[in-house]
């Protein structure tokens, strides 16, 4: 793992009664794919929330390039850049038009050509002149990666990004994300309930589980570790059971 970019200490998050993050602490490496995994509930979404700067901790610390998240969210997030599958793009503007909105607000120059290499590189330049509200929910899926590489972010939020594409789109972003990282060396946090993108795509995964992590290490090592037959069947034991033990 190269340097951190993302450093989480004893992170607490308390809605009203709820807790939805309990002891989280966690770090992303320059260039590193890091897939946080668990069941609904888990509190991959609130981590994600206070990473944005949407949400405010309870307690606990994070920082981002070495900045305190707090302090200096603006600077912060001018260099970060989120993705999901179900985040809409405002529905009455063409394609281009909205990628130019998001190229504005994060001051891209050479929009224009920004924009159309993105295009083409996610393979949805025919989508350019269409409405977003008319497009597929995988067409919409792929129009927001384009989005979340505008700035060129040193650190890329992805929530299920493949949850609404058809296997063979699927196969392809999980490829072109290994080609970003490799050719750009942007860390990226990997959120999904396909087992399969996580284990193509993460160097390494954080299963959570009642707001902390209860194993990390690559996909292989932590199946290893619980004695399961794959990611897949060690998630359905999570989500079913809670109670886990790793082999002695």
């Amino acid at each position: 793992m190269g340097e951190a970019i993302v450093e989480i200490g004893h992170l607490r998050k308390v809605f009203g009664k709820l807790v939805a993050i309990e002891d989280l602490s966690f770090t992303v490496g320059r260039g590193e794919i890091v897939g946080l995994l668990g069941a609904n509930g888990a509190g991959k979404t609130t981590a994600l929330s206070i990473l944005m700067g949407l949400i405010t901790p309870t307690s606990g610390s994070a920082r981002v390039f070495g900045l305190e998240l707090e302090r200096h969210r603006v600077a912060i997030l001018q260099r970060m850049n989120f993705s999901s599958a179900y985040t809409a793009l405002p529905s009455n503007l063409r394609v281009e038009e909205n990628l130019m909105v998001f190229a504005r607000l994060y001051s891209v120059r050479n929009a224009q050509r920004k924009i159309d290499e993105l295009l083409e590189l996610l393979e949805i330049a025919h989508l350019k002149k269409r409405v977003a509200g008319r497009l597929s929910s995988g067409e919409s899926a792929r129009v927001s990666l384009c989005k979340s590489l505008l700035n060129d972010p040193e650190l890329l939020l992805l929530d299920e990004p493949t949850a609404s594409l058809d296997p063979d789109i699927a196969d392809k972003v999980r490829k072109w994300l290994r080609l970003v990282q490799r050719e750009r060396g942007i860390g990226m946090i990997y959120t999904s309930h396909t087992m399969r993108d996580v284990e193509e795509v993460c160097d390494r995964v954080l299963f959570m589980r009642q707001g902390r992590v209860f194993a990390e290490g690559t996909p292989a090592d932590i199946v290893a570790r619980f004695r399961e037959k794959s990611l897949e069947s060690l998630f359905i034991r999570v989500a079913r059971d809670g109670e886990l033990e790793e082999e002695s």
